[in-house]
């Protein structure tokens, strides 16, 4: 009897606390909120939360801006020295994965859910763009498990080369969903809603993307452009169509100027200031600010990797900052712009992908660049007619690396994602350099991978090659 009546009484127990939990569940909603996301909401919160990353200090400003050297460091030059410490690397991570992701892929589960196939192309191609940023940044990646985080926990690494045949596959699956004629959408901050436009980006997108693979991969680069083509579809054709978040008024402003607001420790970088020195180039007062005491030639960049005794010796009154157009609060955060459409376009056609002609779509990715930045006509032709920016065939590399390589000022990680796979400009490491004498090539893992999905981890280091900033990735061949 005794242990009858413990049965009773704990029966009793798990059924008033399961009345509680149903209680306290109907207690903590709100009667007045929707208990479902809406996708509008977080097509925005995605989009800002990866172009914040994109273009802030963690990834851009502390990293891939001074590895490919648009800006350096006059005050804690530890980075410019390429010194780290493992939790450097950790925002691109964490926020691509549990911001950016993580909505993209419930508004793909609404966008079906609700049979608005609008929402699920936008999605598709706003992840992508995600996940390419952390395969050209890591290397081997989370990508098929990264869908289902509640399941996988602890998610497997998916190869470089597999990465980028699945975005491939994602953005050609992405172009079949967007349908100007189809259900509207809400909440896009960078095409206003506007189904052709991302229909656009997208291709321009499968075009850097089949581009990143084309020294392994010739082929299914070439089919992927041949897909294109036969689908009849277009890409961005003009500085209006640019893919970028324009910023707005604090607390929503520009990250680079949110940080200038309070720190005065970055400067343009010298080897740019030279370039653009050297050529004559009318987009040097946009780059570079006046320096703040009058020297004799305006605008002085700092070398990359001083130490920190050297790199204040040059003066913060007598060096030049960024120009005030990438520190101003609604400066855009530019994801893929008309001129790299062009130069991707050249690139293919001289690689012999399509048949279109490499020297005029090169020139007027140049053209386009300068125009973006609203450089007068006549300057312009200026510019394109000087020997040095003429493209040579020859090496259409060299040509396309280094107008490429200005063209993409303030773009960090496209700027060195492009340096590494092109090899040009031919850039000289960091004076003070602790690589013995190599420019990273790829970010650590974060420190949280080692420690909380240590056997995937270990077998993704296993097959790519050792953790470190100077092992190259698989799309880095040369």
């Amino acid at each position: 009897m005794k242990l009858k009546y413990i049965s009773i009484l704990s029966a009793a127990v798990l059924l008033s606390v399961t009345s509680c939990k149903k209680d306290l569940l109907k207690i903590n909603q709100n009667p007045n909120g929707s208990q479902t996301a809406q996708p509008d909401y977080l097509l925005t919160a995605a989009t800002k939360a990866t172009a914040d990353t994109y273009w802030g200090v963690a990834n851009n400003m502390d990293a891939s801006l001074l590895f490919v050297q648009y800006w350096s460091k006059i005050q804690y030059t530890d980075p410019d020295r390429y010194i780290y410490a493992s939790s450097a690397f950790e925002e691109l991570w964490s926020t691509g994965y549990s911001k950016s992701i993580v909505n993209l892929n419930q508004i793909i589960k609404l966008a079906d859910a609700q049979g608005n196939t609008n929402y699920k192309g936008v999605a598709l191609v706003l992840r992508s763009w995600t996940f390419s940023l952390l395969t050209e940044a890591y290397g081997n990646i989370p990508y098929k498990q990264a869908a289902n985080i509640d399941q996988y926990l602890t998610p497997a690494y998916d190869a470089q080369k597999d990465v980028y045949f699945a975005l491939l596959d994602d953005l050609k699956a992405a172009q079949t969903a967007l349908d100007p004629s189809g259900k509207a959408i809400a909440g896009d901050v960078i095409y206003s809603n506007n189904i052709a436009s991302w229909k656009k980006f997208a291709n321009s997108l499968r075009l850097r993307i089949a581009l990143r693979i084309a020294d392994r991969e010739p082929a299914k680069a070439k089919q992927v452009l041949a897909d294109i083509q036969a689908e009849g579809g277009s890409y961005i054709s003009s500085n209006a169509e640019t893919a970028q978040l324009v910023y707005l008024d604090s607390p929503n402003q520009n990250p680079v100027s949110n940080l200038f607001d309070t720190r005065d420790d970055y400067r343009i970088s010298k080897t740019i200031v030279d370039k653009l020195f050297a050529l004559n180039d009318p987009r040097l007062p946009i780059y570079a600010a006046p320096t703040q005491d009058a020297t004799p030639q305006t605008y002085v960049g700092l070398p990359n990797g001083l130490l920190v005794g050297d790199a204040s010796n040059y003066g913060f009154t007598k060096t030049s900052k960024p120009g005030t157009y990438f520190r101003a609060p609604h400066a855009p955060a530019v994801i893929l712009s008309y001129s790299e459409s062009l130069f991707d376009r050249a690139e293919a056609a001289a690689r012999g992908f399509t048949t279109e002609d490499a020297a005029s779509l090169y020139g007027q990715a140049v053209t386009a660049a300068l125009a973006q930045y609203s450089i007068s006509s006549a300057d312009i032709a200026t510019y394109v007619a000087q020997a040095a920016v003429k493209y040579d065939a020859s090496n259409y590399k060299k040509s396309i690396g280094e107008q490429k390589w200005l063209a993409l000022f303030g773009q960090g990680l496209e700027g060195w994602t492009e340096w590494r796979r092109l090899d040009y400009p031919q850039l000289q490491p960091a004076v003070a350099g602790t690589l013995n004498g190599k420019i990273p090539v790829r970010f650590i893992y974060p420190g949280t991978e080692q420690s909380l999905n240590k056997t995937n981890y270990q077998s993704a280091v296993a097959a790519q090659g050792a953790d470190a900033l100077t092992t190259k990735l698989w799309f880095d061949v040369n």
